[in-house]
């Protein structure tokens, strides 16, 4: 609108001047809405508002009416420019993993992804995508709920009688008294593994105890550490008394598995068959295992869970409370101070044992259509 054109006056009736003169004063109204009728109702130097402001707002309230010139006209809205053959090129390519396109990143970030976009939409025939950016990327991975950043973990079965192993282990856990088989022989039942690798750390400082009066109030450790090595603990726990059985050895082989066994064998007297939950280790089906079970006919019977399904073993919580109550945060000296501190806490849990009961019943996987 040209500076030199004058505008008609701006008549205003009684009932607009009222309602003005109340917005203009209003202190919960929008403030654009405050501005434009404190502009109708005085000049555009008292206001210190730019001329051009105040005219457009005077030639809305001509055209519309002083009321209507308060609000903001509608508009159309920038067109979507990206078109909806690009966007699924986008979201395939999310679903993608970057070094299967020759990149070296294993996943996507959205900055990565919308580089990726602007340097190869015209050859893939979106050019509409080739001047994407980052925020338009994460607005349309959000539309469909990707994350191709994230990485969330599964459990593929590997084992075509995943089912019926799960039952057979499920079935052991339910009479974990001391019983008797059907040939009328006395049975206990134990769930046993090993737990390899467990690193013996030392510290290259003396841990500080807390100060209380120096507003000190935890342990303080050097951040350096020393590795001794590391130990593996062969363990079993008795499923109807909660008693623990642990070896503790610098490796796990079928040598340690079969030293395992005889102390197991002594606690009871001849004639008690000693049935043992087991996973699928090598050490577990030996050719040395095999021959020490030749030895003590009618003595074991392993019950082995399908195949990565250690969460069916229940010795495995006995190794995740140990982790939580001694191995998290110690430091030895030694991998023998490692050991006898490890073998110390199964007799500390001994004193009192606890035993462990498994709630999924045979009849609950029935029931849950798993078979």
């Amino acid at each position: 609108m040209s500076a030199s054109r004058r505008l008609p006056p701006l008549s205003l009736t009684n009932e607009d001047r009222t309602y003005l003169t109340q917005l203009a004063r209003s202190r919960s109204a929008r403030h654009t809405e405050v501005i434009r009728a404190q502009m109708l109702q005085a000049i555009a130097d008292r206001l210190q508002m730019a001329r051009n402001a105040v005219r457009r707002c005077v030639g809305k309230a001509l055209a519309l009416g002083p009321r209507q010139a308060l609000k903001d006209l509608p508009r159309p809205g920038r067109p979507r420019q990206i078109t909806p053959e690009a966007r699924a090129w986008i979201v395939s390519l999310a679903c993608q993993k970057p070094k299967d396109l020759g990149l070296a990143p294993e996943f996507w970030s959205e900055s990565l992804l919308a580089q990726y976009m602007r340097e190869h939409a015209v050859a893939a025939g979106h050019p509409s995508a080739q001047w994407v950016q980052q925020g338009t990327i994460s607005k349309l991975l959000a539309e469909h709920e990707l994350h191709p950043h994230r990485m969330t973990y599964y459990l593929q079965r590997r084992d075509p009688e995943f089912d019926a192993k799960m039952v057979q282990v499920l079935h052991v856990y339910q009479p974990v008294e001391f019983t008797f088989d059907d040939h009328g022989q006395p049975t206990v039942r134990w769930s046993s593994d090993e737990k390899p690798g467990i690193q013996a750390f030392g510290t290259t400082a003396p841990d500080r105890a807390p100060q209380p009066a120096t507003g000190q109030g935890t342990w303080q450790r050097d951040h350096e550490s020393v590795r001794h090595g590391t130990v593996s603990l062969l363990a079993g726990i008795d499923l109807a008394t909660g008693e623990i059985l642990g070896l503790v050895r610098p490796r796990h082989r079928s040598a340690e598995f079969v030293e395992f066994l005889p102390a197991l064998d002594q606690k009871y007297p001849t004639g008690v068959k000693i049935q043992i939950i087991l996973d699928n280790h090598s050490a577990h089906t030996s050719r040395e295992t095999r021959a020490y079970l030749a030895t003590v006919p009618n003595r074991f019977d392993f019950v082995f869970t399908p195949k990565h399904a250690s969460w069916l073993n229940l010795i495995e919580v006995f190794f995740a409370k140990l982790s939580k109550q001694l191995l998290k945060g110690i430091r030895v000296n030694s991998t023998d101070e490692l050991a006898d501190r490890m073998l110390a806490y199964i007799d500390w849990l001994n004193q009192d044992p606890v035993p462990f009961r498994w709630r999924w019943t045979p009849k609950d996987v029935e029931d849950a259509h798993v078979i």
